[in-house]
């Protein structure tokens, strides 16, 4: 989420490569750090039994709405500009951050 608002940050920055090198730098840091996480958390919800058909079961669904929000992407960048695209992106993520906070609560109350 924060990644997008740099995004936000280098749309209106314009064309400055060290910005460019900043954010992409900090988009792939967190992606691969928040994807570790999520790999975690999959292992955590699979049964030992089976864990395969499970795994690419939750890992297919953690994909199927970005990719079908995705391809509507350019008529939104079209109709919004980049920087009300990737302040919409980020603000995506705030229902996320409440699940998130909801799983943690839950995961707490059965422990």
């Amino acid at each position: 989420m924060a990644t997008n608002l740099l995004f936000l940050w280098l749309a209106y920055a314009g064309h400055d490569i060290r910005i460019l090198y900043a954010v992409i730098s900090a988009d792939n840091l967190t992606a691969g750090l928040a994807s570790a996480a999520f790999v975690a958390f999959l292992s955590q919800l699979t049964n030992v039994s089976f864990t395969a058909v499970q795994y690419a079961i939750f890992s297919s669904l953690m994909t199927l709405l970005p990719k079908t929000i995705g391809g509507y992407s350019g008529s939104m960048v079209d109709n919004l500009g980049y920087p009300g695209f990737f302040l919409l992106a980020s603000l995506m993520g705030v229902p996320v951050l409440g699940l998130i906070y909801l799983i943690q609560r839950h995961e707490a109350f059965r422990q």
